[in-house]
């Protein structure tokens, strides 16, 4: 593809919001709105001594950054963050990702955590759709990973694969699955409900590259309606290693 239609592509995803849901996916999956947003990246070591402080595993993926394909920014005494531009998809800057560079998670962990693991068939919304229902007791199965959500902020639309759980809430139901008006649980990280990818950060145009000041709104959206952009350049389909 020519680089002008590349660029063309990238603007058009990324600079403003994408079509309105169909009436279907808005009474299933509301929107959430005015939710604190952080950032985290493959490979990530934000707090060694807590057993949720590292990002070089997810709750899904005990080998993330090696299946990822190492860390999601630069390696100077540790992996750090970076900035991501629109002319290169919002891709690492110096690496090649395996696994789609667009995630995210949400504070539903519905492996590992007990309680979601219990009524997760009850209460994921998709969890009884084609090709999800049945796994209500696979511990290797994860109605969550992979999940798309649409995240918006001022003007800009994006879109990413949950890949992780958090943060600080594990089993928070009543937010990631609520009406719209739901808040999160969490009181860390000044009360937020997500964190994005750097990818997500600079697609969104966060403020801060590693802050707790920016807010998204966010819904969860089926695959068949995710549009075209860089979030689609790599899809991850691995369920939970």
């Amino acid at each position: 593809m020519a680089v002008l239609a590349v660029l063309t592509l990238l603007t058009a995803a990324c600079s403003g919001p994408g079509p309105a849901p169909g009436p279907s996916t808005a009474g299933r999956y509301p929107w959430h709105r005015g939710i604190v947003a952080t950032t985290f990246w493959v490979g990530e070591i934000f707090d060694p001594k807590a057993a949720d402080g590292s990002q070089v595993t997810s709750t899904y993926d005990s080998k993330w950054m090696q299946n990822y394909g190492g860390c999601d920014g630069v390696v100077n005494n540790g992996c750090k963050t970076e900035a991501r531009t629109q002319a290169k998809g919002y891709a690492p800057n110096s690496m090649t990702p395996k696994q789609n560079p667009f995630y995210l998670d949400l504070p539903y962990d519905d492996v590992n955590d007990p309680v979601a693991f219990a009524e997760r068939a009850s209460v994921i919304p998709w969890a009884n759709d084609p090709g999800f229902a049945g796994n209500a007791q696979n511990r290797s199965f994860s109605y969550m990973k992979n999940q798309w959500v649409r995240i918006r902020m001022g003007n800009r639309e994006c879109y990413g694969q949950i890949e992780d759980a958090g943060p600080g809430e594990y089993h928070d139901k009543d937010y990631v699955f609520g009406s719209n008006d739901a808040r999160p649980a969490n009181k860390k990280f000044n009360g937020a409900g997500m964190d994005v990818s750097p990818a997500l950060n600079g697609c969104l145009g966060f403020s801060d590259l590693d802050g707790e000041s920016d807010k998204v709104d966010w819904q969860f959206v089926p695959r068949d309606q995710v549009p075209a952009g860089p979030w689609l350049n790599i899809v991850t389909v691995s369920q939970v290693q």
